[in-house]
């Protein structure tokens, strides 16, 4: 495995890799940018990178599926740090090029509900078509396939080009959550300010059965931060359930619910427990009676009494 070597959603200029560039193991790191989510996160599971960057959730369009399908299938992967980078698009276009001139525009499909007012407003008669991310966009501008690209400000100078209008964005403080993946091995310990990633696949379709699951949640005070269904692949309406919660595996709620979760449902998949982006242990809101670590124990302590007639 080549230990020195991280991944990302490329080419050159993506948010991903500003993003990566954040983590101060990066600038120790040999950077590839990759031309898909399953091609960054395929390196890791070969061995040829270390870990990969890649988008999974964004404040305004929601999950990137991409990364969750990737995840919730093929050999297992384990998410190790979350980043969380602020999203504003310029309009970069080829030098000379004036508002009245840009006639076609292109960035990831991502991209396109967060500017979806501004280009209604600014560029009503402007024809979107997709890349393959933002920085590709750019690319493809600059070889003159497309006037104009949405892409982060940082992009202009890689691909010679200007920004003709920057700071752009429907929605204020939105920002696309990433995450750090590499090989399944030991998580890292607990900070206070964890959050837990799992995949559940539901054993049958019957009535209360998404209710069942979040029941292993409830009845321990685990926090969900994020439920998201996804397709299986094996027919219409067969689903599985990428979901974030509040704490570490070793906490003992999470871990209670999560084997709760393991006897109710078929298959499930546990994507890592890593620190909160952003989050001190401080800022974490306190537990609900009853959920913390200690008054586990000392329910445990109580049983093992009542079993051995000491009650």
């Amino acid at each position: 495995m080549s230990a020195s070597r991280y991944t990302f959603l490329g080419p050159e200029g993506t948010f991903t890799e500003a993003a990566l560039r954040t983590l101060p193991e990066a600038a120790t790191r040999e950077l590839t940018p990759m031309v898909s989510v399953p091609a960054a996160l395929d390196a890791v599971r070969s061995g040829d990178a270390a870990a990969a960057l890649v988008p999974i959730e964004n404040s305004v369009e929601g999950g990137v599926t991409a990364t969750l399908d990737e995840l919730a299938t093929g050999e297992p992967l384990m998410i190790y740090r979350e980043v969380l980078l602020p999203i504003a698009f310029a309009l970069l276009v080829r030098p000379g090029t004036a508002l009245t001139d840009v006639k076609t525009v292109t960035g990831h499909p991502v991209a396109q509900p967060q500017v979806r007012n501004w280009l209604a407003a600014n560029l009503p008669s402007a024809q979107w078509e997709s890349a393959a991310s933002n920085a590709d966009g750019a690319r493809l501008v600059q070889e003159g396939r497309y006037d104009a690209a949405f892409a982060g400000e940082f992009a202009a100078p890689r691909y010679a080009l200007k920004p003709l209008v920057t700071d752009i964005h429907d929605a204020h403080n939105a920002a696309t959550r990433f995450v750090l993946v590499g090989r399944p091995a030991r998580p890292a310990a607990r900070t206070g300010a964890d959050k837990t990633s799992v995949v559940i696949w539901l054993g049958d379709d019957h009535p209360g059965a998404l209710l069942e699951l979040l029941q292993e949640y409830a009845a321990r005070g685990v926090n969900l931060m994020r439920i998201e269904s996804r397709p299986t692949g094996e027919g219409i309406g067969r689903y599985c359930f990428s979901v974030d919660c509040e704490g570490h595996i070793a906490d003992r709620r999470v871990g209670e619910a999560l084997m709760g979760l393991k006897r109710i449902c078929p298959n499930v998949r546990f994507l890592g427990s890593y620190p909160r982006a952003g989050v001190s242990p401080e800022q974490v809101q306190p537990l609900r009676h009853g959920t913390s670590d200690s008054e586990f124990t000392v329910a445990s302590d109580w049983l093992n009494r009542c079993i051995d007639g000491r009650a």
